[in-house]
């Protein structure tokens, strides 16, 4: 370990010893003082660099000591000006860090205060309380979903026979009726005797059906006439 930092070292525990640590609002705030100082030294050295520049110009070759003296204190001035250079990019790299670490420990602070509050709140909290609760919420969703289906559906009071069967059902009764309107019809009886032939150029069946129409009822005359047709087909 080098004097320096032994002695920034012994430095630092007998100032800790003495008072607390500097917050980071005041270290920063020296810093920045410590920048600005060394700023306006090197704003200084440049302008005793240019002055002397000029004192040796104006020697030049005719006074060449005062000329060589000029330019030994310029260079005097440059290499300070060149450790001011190296001092600065030091103090600037430290304030940055100063910077980004006081606002990590702001950060970290606020994060620590939500969670704390965060704690706080989920302290009346209890899990199965609201694994119940959202069970019981899923249980009331389903029943109105059941109660909604329920309502949209048609109604169907009087469907729970079976079609097929009323189909077969009613088959048969037009069946029977059917069968019922063929044994109403009745036929005539056949005359004994040959029938005469047409006279002229009547029809056979136009005849045939006026021979068989007066023994027809009355009351089945109207309903019947497809019947006739038939019949006149038969005979014809």
């Amino acid at each position: 370990m080098s004097k320096i930092s032994k002695f920034f070292k012994g430095g630092g525990s007998a100032a800790s010893k003495g008072r607390g640590a500097p917050s980071p609002q005041e270290a920063l705030a020296r810093l920045r003082e410590t920048e600005e100082m060394l700023s306006k030294k090197q704003e200084y050295l440049e302008t005793r660099i240019e002055r002397e520049l000029a004192v040796a110009r104006q020697h030049g070759t005719k006074n060449k000591r005062a000329a060589l003296q000029a330019l030994k204190r310029k260079k005097r001035y440059e290499k300070q000006l060149n450790q001011i250079d190296g001092t600065l990019s030091t103090i600037e790299f430290q304030r940055e860090a100063l910077e980004n670490s006081h606002t990590n420990t702001e950060v970290l602070k606020n994060m620590g205060y939500a969670a704390q509050a965060m704690k706080k709140v989920h302290e009346n909290m209890d899990l199965n309380k609201i694994d119940d609760l959202m069970q019981d919420i899923t249980e009331q969703q389903d029943v109105a979903q059941e109660i909604s289906d329920a309502i949209s559906n048609r109604a169907t009071f009087g469907d729970e026979f079976d079609e097929d069967e009323l189909m077969a059902e009613l088959e048969e009764l037009e069946q029977e009726e059917l069968n019922k309107g063929m044994r109403d019809v009745r036929l005539p009886s056949v005359p004994s005797t040959s029938l005469p032939s047409c006279p002229g150029k009547m029809p056979a069946c136009h005849f045939t059906f006026l021979m068989i129409k007066p023994y027809l009822s009355t009351r089945k005359r109207t309903e019947d006439e497809d019947e006739m047709k038939k019949l006149a087909a038969w005979a014809s």
